[in-house]
């Protein structure tokens, strides 16, 4: 069913991980993706395995840190498609591991301009994107970090996320009236090439994520961008403000396989975060 057919959409961090499968997930149910991160030349690989599968996309190199980046990056999508329908911030990711204590001040400034500063740039321009053309949808990454704490030394990570669960919330009440629907999405361990790089030195940390789960495995990138192409359909038109959890239960509370373990986590777990680094 391609229940998106005819829109036009834009993700964030795009060049690899949840970022590309989203970006292919859009394209599979009808819309026009475009591709965004700093690595053009993986970008331009994600762009030709859509087309390749019959789908429409283009690559648009930006970093969310640069705000001129994101103007232009959302101009040019409008310039050349008359429109933005749908928007998945997914640019993100973790770095300043350690103790706050510890963790050198331009560490932590990089984790919030890519998460938090990043995600607003996207949502301000987006927003008066969508505006223009009476409404649309917003999902942004914000991690099963952006709703509790961890003490497997993210606070830099954990702050920036909590910060979008409330832009996110902020954005949502703003931009309602306008038609523009805003949701953050609530991930825990996914199934990436940087969650499997992140954790490969420390032996038992994939049984261990998924243990910590209640459905007892961690998530793949192709159910996270199942969840951002239903969260921007018709399907979900009155879904807005809304935390979605994609954590396996993660959130709500402590499993049996966690019992035992100090902390009740998987090493590493959190380290890899819940969007992918453009």
């Amino acid at each position: 069913m391609r229940q998106l057919q005819g829109k036009i959409a834009l993700v964030t961090g795009s060049t690899a991980g949840i970022g590309a499968a989203t970006a292919a997930a859009l394209a599979a149910a009808g819309a026009h993706v475009v591709v965004s991160g700093r690595r053009t030349e993986r970008g331009l690989a994600v762009v030709q395995r859509i087309r390749e599968q019959g789908g429409q996309a283009e690559f648009t190199a930006a970093d969310v840190t640069v705000e001129d980046d994101v103007a232009r990056l959302v101009g040019g999508t409008v310039e050349r498609h008359g429109r933005l329908d749908i928007a998945f911030n997914n640019a993100g990711g973790g770095g300043a591991f350690g103790p706050l204590d510890r963790v050198p001040a331009e560490a932590f400034a990089e984790v919030i301009a890519v998460n938090l500063t990043g995600t607003y740039h996207a949502l301000k321009h987006e927003i008066a994107a969508m505006r223009a053309n009476g409404g649309g949808s917003i999902v942004n990454n914000a991690s099963t970090a952006g709703v509790r704490g961890t003490a497997f030394g993210l606070g830099a990570y954990t702050a920036a996320k909590h910060g979008v669960v409330g832009l996110t919330r902020a954005a949502a009440l703003e931009a309602g009236p306008a038609g523009i629907r805003v949701n953050a999405l609530i991930t825990g361990p996914v199934d990436t090439e940087d969650f499997r790089r992140r954790i490969e030195g420390t032996p038992g940390a994939l049984e261990q994520a998924g243990a910590a789960t209640a459905l007892g495995r961690i998530a793949t990138e192709e159910e996270v961008a199942d969840a951002v192409v239903f969260l921007g359909s018709d399907a979900a038109g009155f879904i807005t403000g809304s935390l979605f959890g994609l954590d396996g239960g993660l959130t709500a509370g402590v499993t049996a396989g966690t019992m035992g373990r100090p902390g009740g986590g998987a090493p590493g777990r959190e380290r890899a975060g819940g969007a992918d680094a453009n």
